[in-house]
Formats: C-alpha cells, sequence, structure tokens
C-alpha cells in the first residue's frame, strides 16, 4: 500500500489537472520480461502462475492479474496506482476469479460482509487474460462489462467466444469501481479527489493491456476494446477520452453494443451533488449545510466498507424509475465534454468501429403506467426538467400518434421499414402512449448514442458499421446471447446458425477492424447470411446502412422473456426451423424516420444533457 505521502503527493500533482499530457501518453507501469514456462509471466512488479484447463478445450491461461492498488482509505476517489509491489521472483498464484467490485444494486440486498472466496472488496482492480497455446502475435479483445455503473463484474465466458471463432485471438476482461466507489462526484470530489474514478480505472487496465499483452502472445497494436450497455457507455466515452487525442495508441478498434448514455451533468452539477450529499448522509459523514466540505470527504475516505456499500446501494435504489445515483460526468479533463457535441465532430479514438443497438432497448427502464397523453408529457417533464413548454411540443411533434394508436391493441415487432407502423407506437411489448414512452427512452438512452456514434466513426480517417440486432423480444442485453454463452446455453428463439454468422463477423471485425472478410466465417454460417455480411459497406452520413440481424421460420409460440421484468406475454419464434435472416437497410430512415429524431436529440444536448 503507498503510503500518506506518496499519495498526498498524487493529490497534490493529479487533483486539478487529471493526468499530466506526459502521463497521459507515457505509460506507468515496469517493464515485464518473458519466462521458459508459457504459463508464468514476469510483470516487473510481481510474478504470475497461469492455469491450463480442458474449460476452453484449447488450453488458456486463465489469470487474476492486478493492475492498480487497492482504491481503499487515502486511495478512495483518487486516480488509480499502478501496484507498487517489485517482484522477488516468488510465483503467485492467478488461477482463481478475484473479488468482484462493490456492488450497488442489481439485486444485492444483504450485502453481507465480504468473502475471501470471490466476494465483495475494494480490493477488486484486476483483470483477466486468456491465451492460446503457444500464442504469437495475435490480435487483442479487451471486455468492458456492463451492469448500469453500479453493478457487474468481469465474469463474462471470453473463452467461449474465442472459441467459437475460427480465427484465435487474446482476450481480456477487466473490472473497474462502481456506485459511488467509483462514479462519486461533486465539487469536493473534485476538489480533493477526482471524478470519474471509475473511468480511469479502465484507462489505467488498458494501458497495462499495452504493456504486458505480448507477454501472452497479444499484438498491442492490433487492440478492439469492446462492451454492451453500461460497458458500451464505457467503451464510447473512453473512444472520446482527452478529445480524442490519444488517438490509437491504446486502442485501434472499438466494438460498442448498445452504448448507455444516461444525462451526463458536468461534475459539480445539482444531480451529481445532490448524490454525493445523499451518499454522505447515508454513510454517516454529513450533518447538514454546515458541515465543512473538507471534513465531510475525510470522513467518507476513512469510512469503512461495509457502510460506503450501504450508502451507496441506499441512494441508488431511492433513485427514480430509469435513473442511477452515481454515473459518469462531464469532468473537464478524460471526459471533456457531451457525447453528443463531441461524436459528431470525429474527434475520437481507434480507426474502425462496429457498432450496434437492439430492437427494443427501452421497456424495462419505463413505467408501465402511461395510457394517455397527458402521461407521457408527465413522463417527458419529468425526465427532462430543463425543458420548457416549446421544447415538450417538438418532443410531441417528434413523436407523433393517432388517436387509432392509442388503444392498447395487439403488440407485435415492426418491419423497421414500413412507415405506417414503426416502432414510436407499435412493440412486442406495449403499443399506443406507453410504446411511445418506451421508445423515446430506447433512443435517447442506447439507439441514438450507437447513431452518432457510426456517424462520429465514419469521418476523420476513422471506419464504422452499424447493425441492429432484431430477433423477438431484442430486450435490451439479450444481444449477449449471441456474443457469449450468457446463461449458459443457447435460448431457443435463437437459431444456432444465428449465433455463428454473429461471431463470425464479430471475429473478423477483432483480426481484421472489418466484418465482412467471409473466409474468417464459420463453416455453419449460411450461404445467404454470407453474402449479406459480404456487402456490409461502411457507415457514412450520405450511406447510412446498417445490417439487421433478424430470423425467420421457427414455431409461432406465446411467452415471457425472463429477462422481461414486467411478464409481458409475447409472440415468439422458437425451434426447430429458426433461420438467420440478415438484410441491409437504411439506418436513417429506419423506424419512421429515426434519424431525424436523433438529429432532434443531438439538437437538444445541452437541455438533456447528454
Amino acid at each position: 500500500m503507498p503510503s500518506l505521502l506518496k499519495v498526498s503527493l498524487l493529490y497534490l500533482h493529479f487533483a486539478f489537472a487529471g493526468f499530466s499530457q506526459a502521463q497521459q501518453f507515457s505509460n506507468p507501469f515496469p517493464p515485464g520480461q518473458a519466462t521458459s514456462d508459457p504459463l508464468v509471466v514476469d510483470l516487473g512488479y510481481a510474478t504470475y502462475q497461469g492455469v491450463s484447463t480442458e474449460l476452453n478445450h484449447f488450453g488458456n491461461h486463465k489469470v487474476r492479474i492486478p493492475y492498480a492498488e487497492a482504491p481503499v482509505g487515502p486511495l478512495r476517489w483518487q486516480l488509480p496506482v499502478p501496484p507498487n509491489s517489485t517482484s522477488n521472483g516468488t510465483i503467485l498464484d492467478a488461477s482463481l476469479w478475484s473479488y468482484i467490485c462493490p456492488q450497488s444494486s442489481n439485486g444485492v440486498r444483504g450485502m453481507p460482509p465480504f468473502s475471501a472466496n470471490g466476494g465483495e472488496n475494494e480490493d477488486c482492480l484486476t483483470l483477466n487474460v486468456w491465451a492460446t497455446p503457444n500464442a504469437t502475435d495475435l490480435p487483442v479483445f479487451v471486455w468492458i462489462h456492463g451492469g448500469g455503473y453500479d453493478s457487474g463484474s468481469s465474469h463474462y465466458d471470453i473463452p467461449f467466444l474465442i472459441n467459437s471463432s475460427k480465427d484465435k485471438f487474446i482476450g481480456v476482461s477487466i473490472q473497474y469501481r462502481l456506485g459511488a466507489f467509483g462514479f462519486l462526484s461533486s465539487d469536493d470530489v473534485h476538489q480533493f479527489g477526482t471524478p470519474n474514478a471509475g473511468l480511469y480505472d479502465q484507462y489505467l487496465a488498458l494501458q497495462w493491456v499495452q504493456n504486458y499483452i505480448g507477454l501472452f502472445g497479444g499484438n498491442a497494436s492490433q487492440v478492439t476494446l469492446a462492451g454492451e450497455s453500461a460497458g458500451g457507455g464505457a467503451v464510447m466515452l473512453q473512444s472520446m477520452a482527452y478529445g480524442g487525442q490519444i488517438n490509437d495508441t491504446l486502442f485501434s478498434r472499438v466494438m460498442i453494443a448498445s452504448p448507455y448514455l444516461p444525462q451526463q451533468y458536468n461534475y459539480s452539477d445539482f444531480a451529481p451533488s445532490q448524490s454525493y450529499y445523499a451518499f454522505a448522509e447515508a454513510a454517516g459523514c454529513f450533518n447538514g449545510p454546515t458541515s465543512e466540505t473538507e471534513s465531510v470527504f475525510k470522513c467518507l475516505v476513512e469510512q469503512d466498507t461495509i457502510t460506503l456499500q450501504n450508502a451507496s446501494y441506499t441512494v441508488t435504489i431511492n433513485a427514480e424509475f430509469g435513473k442511477a445515483a452515481f454515473l459518469p460526468v462531464t469532468d473537464g479533463v478524460l471526459v471533456e465534454t457531451r457525447p453528443s457535441a463531441q461524436l459528431p465532430t470525429g474527434l475520437l479514438n481507434g480507426k474502425q468501429a462496429l457498432i450496434g443497438n437492439n430492437a427494443d432497448e427501452g421497456e424495462m427502464f419505463v413505467p408501465q403506467t402511461i395510457t394517455t397523453e397527458q402521461d407521457f408529457i408527465d413522463y417527458v417533464e419529468g425526465i427532462f426538467p430543463l425543458f420548457d413548454d416549446s421544447d415538450v411540443q417538438q418532443v410531441l411533434t417528434q413523436y407523433p400518434i393517432s388517436t387509432t394508436q392509442e388503444a392498447n391493441q395487439i403488440r407485435f415487432a415492426t418491419s423497421g421499414i414500413d412507415n405506417t407502423t414503426t416502432a414510436v407506437t407499435e412493440g412486442p411489448f406495449a403499443t399506443g402512449q406507453q410504446q411511445r414512452a418506451n421508445n423515446l427512452y430506447a433512443e435517447i438512452t442506447f439507439t441514438c448514442p450507437a447513431q452518432w456514434l457510426a456517424e462520429g466513426f465514419s469521418i476523420n480517417g476513422h471506419q464504422s458499421f452499424k447493425y441492429q440486432y432484431s430477433i423477438i423480444s431484442a430486450l435490451h442485453g439479450n444481444d449477449l446471447f449471441a456474443y457469449f454463452n450468457y446463461l449458459g446455453s443457447l435460448p431457443n428463439n435463437m437459431a444456432q446458425t444465428y449465433r455463428d454468422s454473429v461471431v463470425s463477423f464479430i471475429n473478423s471485425f477483432i483480426v481484421t477492424g472489418n466484418p465482412n472478410i467471409q473466409t474468417i466465417y464459420n463453416s455453419t454460417v449460411p450461404t445467404e447470411t454470407a453474402d449479406v455480411l459480404a456487402s456490409w459497406p461502411t457507415y457514412s452520413l450520405d450511406n447510412p446502412i446498417q445490417v439487421n440481424l433478424n430470423q425467420t421460420g421457427g414455431v409461432l409460440t406465446t411467452g415471457t422473456d425472463p429477462r422481461d421484468p414486467f411478464g409481458y406475454p409475447i409472440n415468439l419464434y422458437v425451434d426447430p426451423g429458426l433461420q438467420p435472416n440478415f438484410s441491409l437497410v437504411n439506418a436513417y430512415t429506419w423506424e419512421g424516420g429515426r434519424g431525424n429524431r436523433c438529429d432532434f436529440w443531438k439538437s437538444m444536448g445541452a437541455k438533456v444533457p447528454g
């Protein structure tokens, strides 16, 4: 653990300016060196023993490695510090999963005392690495987990994606501080620590990859940074980091699925400051307006972990439905401005981008009590407190609805290309005013950020490819079933050939930066599907084409999606007989002019804000 003097020096150096230009581009880790044993890695600060296992059918390194000191005590809400130990030749066991970071939601209730057997602990800034035997100069896939920035871990089945791919690569998954531990923000945090601590964790982990991945057989110049939901939002923010001026020094490609863009405030705005003081009060560190700011922050730094975790949880679950209490902010350093302002400029890190969203992203985040237009207006005014009457009227114009659409009609998925029935008012889970709200939330939070990313990565020498995951039910997060062995099995509403096709174009992108190289596809990809993917063009403002990842065939049944918190019965198509049905469509005219609506939200970015 670094001394208090060292931490104080770090604070004096970083507190007001974040990383200096030199530290932003230089690597803070000591050099590592190769060993004679391919399962032993010497990282300079420690030496680790991995394992070869039958789990992935090819033998792998399943490595739990710390990339930073435990951010406890004086290191709380500070920039992450690389491990300060010096290797003495002792080989440490890295074959077990690490602690997960303290969770703030996602069903965590009692938050029992931390266990030494894979429980929650602030000493969680670790990463996992998987590599094939005798790996040499392979591309690298780095996964940032989702979970709303307040839950989740690195425990994803990355080996499944590697094993399912024709051309192999190195896999890395990272953990970062969550909830109040990672995203506490206010003037106090800015003065005495750093907002966006969780984003700085990710940045340091990426520097670790650049420094050490060659020891595992990886090529540091071919890194694909990937994530879904909050993980996708984090990748988006890393692509914006430092105004897009780090270029491709940390990663050359990004894969971003359903990028989560909640309202992004400035670090000192009312909303994050309100969460800060609510957190401090719940932790026993705030006694009202007369409390001295330095003493409040000092009390939080010195508080025990369980008290802080309970406080983070309490503030999180008491937030308004569909909102989170602790989120990334515009800090003026790593995150210089709003995504809606920076993404269209093309000032972005990385070269190529693979960007996706789901067809029904919003349903699980919206109260299912909206039946009239006044209900819809109340909902809009509630989530956008800075809107005036004319702003609300513009929203009504952008999301038109007729009286015949207001009734609770039979629910069904739209085709995306029929402008008479669009996702504005029709969906598998709702129709009318309720669907109007569901789709609005989906577009402002996930779908339009995906569109802006595709646009931003189409200029300034970048390239982007866009897709939509459209299998019913296409809820937020359901695309994970196509990337990983998510929850342990293939869902009965997904064809194996569909998953093989998705894995194939992802594999192609990781290896080449282009998703349409057919020689990398699995042999099980149907010819018609491969032909569509082979003609998948780069996205541009003049030619805004995306691939619609849908299916055909199967047996019609009525059921519920286990991930739907409301338990709506919907029409599903299940095996046998399912086949992928991919097509090229215009993303701008899609769903009755989604591109126009995203342009509208871009223009409203300062008031949303986001």
